[in-house]
């Protein structure tokens, strides 16, 4: 098993702060995914991992191209460890996956069945012509990300809209804040109990026996401006984030929309969440504390929940700059989409013409939806329907989707007061679409009139009634749920089927694709 020697080091150097920048790969590249024995928070816990052999750290590579570009990503699965899951599957996080690649969407039993592991591999496909902006990818196979199958994935846009606004967009301002944790996912004990923050792959531990480990370093230079991407892949955590000095950030775009910039001095991301923030390096040169806290609650002691902006000339050494709790942090309501704002349908709820669902969430030792706990389905979803096995009205399992038509404008309430206190706030992912946010966490009124439009959004407290709508014109089966990786794992999800009239004519997956169950279901249980 390789140990990545800028891990493993971790635990017995200590030194100060080092420069991640990240090699970029794409559009056409192997993605190989290993596992390596790490300690990237300086706990002296040293604990295999999931990591792809084009990192270093245990984010996962920069996967880059511009808009238009055909992504062809070959994933290579070594894994053969025993303490994680060796079959897994990739999610392109935020792609909408138009023109019938949805069996490229990668949720395990929803799109498609596992890779198996031990050197098989599949081909991931798509085009997406019109998107570009910040996602990331990762393992979508039960909690398998939370081991480190995570990473960042960015189109750049040669016509960027906001291209004057700032003079740096580079592997270099790509920021990924985790979460760590020293248990391995398949037996973390306690939920909500993280071990570290890792910024760039490099965080530092708390407890007993940590040590001043490495810090990820951001590095600008005085009198530029920097488009800083900003995205929370963590499994848990929602996080605050501020950049101390630095009160005039503006935010640009908000999970691959932009946005007309909207000044802020700091901002919440929920898992999955990403924001495009330009910074003017206008500060004295030094270096400034650049500061991602779980729940608004770290107390930042020692460098933890930390990295490092570095200006040019800066000697290296740690800040010494002091926290500044945000004074104008962002509200999601002021995300007013750059193009086309507005949510579809008429401007007002109970419209005929609009689909409706509101969405009944309880909790009795597992999550349900409408009544129904999300099992995975033996057969995945897309195959149910293009081997001709089931019927939309007859998809596996029960209870567990809604079906919707194209063209349809979908309506979707998230009241939570049943599960807001059971881990949340809850981020809610749709795959396959961007929706408009009608109503936000913390709002009593609806805006239809310029909505954020996002693809994750926190469904808030006890008293929210959370509330998005999007247009129903891409087929295929597409996933909402909450992206804290254990409530998944414990049923907080279901399929909206949409347009299963049309996913045998336009939905045509590889002769490879076929495969994966076949493989996948001849696996000894010890490798599935």
């Amino acid at each position: 098993m390789p140990t990545f020697r800028s891990l493993a080091s971790l635990a017995v150097v200590a030194i100060q702060a080092v420069t991640i920048v990240r090699a970029a790969i794409g559009p056409v590249t192997d993605l190989t995914v290993t596992s390596a024995t790490v300690d990237p928070d300086g706990s002296g816990v040293q604990r295999d991992a999931i990591v792809f052999e084009q990192s270093d750290t245990v984010i996962g590579p920069l996967i880059r191209g511009n808009k238009g570009d055909n992504f062809q990503i070959n994933l290579i699965n070594n894994l053969a460890n025993d303490n994680m899951r060796k079959p897994t599957s990739i999610h392109w996080h935020g792609i909408f996956q138009t023109g019938g690649h949805a069996w490229a969407d990668g949720p395990a039993f929803v799109t498609q069945c596992p890779i198996a592991g031990q050197g098989h591999s599949f081909q991931y496909s798509f085009v997406e012509p019109n998107q570009a902006g910040t996602f990331w990818y990762h393992s979508h196979l039960s909690t398998q990300y939370c081991d480190g199958a995570r990473g960042p994935f960015v189109i750049y846009d040669t016509q960027d809209p906001h291209a004057d606004l700032y003079n740096v967009d580079d592997e270099s301002t790509v920021i990924t804040i985790a979460d760590w944790y020293h248990d391995y996912a398949m037996t973390v004990a306690v939920v909500g109990r993280v071990d570290a923050t890792l910024i760039n792959g490099l965080g530092r531990f708390a407890g007993t026996g940590g040590t001043a480990s490495q810090l990820s370093v951001v590095t600008v230079e005085k009198g530029k401006k920097y488009r800083l991407r900003f995205i929370n892949v963590a499994c848990d955590p929602w996080y605050r984030i501020s950049i101390d000095g630095h009160t005039d950030l503006k935010i640009i775009e908000a999970d691959g929309i932009s946005t007309t910039p909207v000044p802020v001095d700091g901002f919440d991301m929920f898992v999955g969440q990403r924001y495009s923030v330009v910074l003017d390096a206008n500060q004295d040169i030094g270096n400034y504390w650049i500061r991602a806290s779980p729940s608004a609650l770290s107390s930042f002691a020692g460098g933890i929940d930390s990295a490092i902006l570095r200006y040019v000339g800066a000697p290296a050494t740690e800040p010494t700059t002091t926290f500044a709790a945000p004074s104008r942090l962002l509200s999601e309501q002021s995300l007013t989409p750059l193009e086309n704002p507005g949510a579809p349908g008429p401007p007002v709820r109970g419209d005929p013409s609009v689909k409706s669902f509101t969405l009944d969430f309880a909790f009795n030792g597992k999550f349900t939806v409408n009544g129904a706990e999300f099992i995975p389905p033996t057969v995945p979803v897309l195959l149910q329907i293009l081997s001709g096995a089931q019927t939309a009205q007859s998809l596996l399992p029960a209870g567990s989707f809604i079906e919707i038509n194209q063209g349809d404008i979908v309506e979707v309430t998230l009241p939570v007061p049943t599960i807001a206190r059971i881990g949340g706030p809850h981020p809610f992912h749709l795959h396959g679409h961007a929706f408009d946010v009608i109503r936000s966490a913390g709002q009593t009124t609806d805006n239809f009139v310029n909505p954020p439009r996002r693809d994750v959004v926190s469904t808030g407290g006890v008293n929210d009634t959370v509330t998005i709508r999007f247009v129903a014109d891409n087929p295929g089966p597409w996933f909402l749920h909450c992206h804290i990786d254990w409530h998944l794992e414990l049923g907080l999800a279901l399929v909206f089927a949409e347009s299963t009239d049309q996913w045998n004519t336009l939905i045509t997956p590889p002769s490879e694709w076929d495969q994966l169950c076949p493989i996948y279901d001849a696996l000894a249980d010890s490798d599935s």
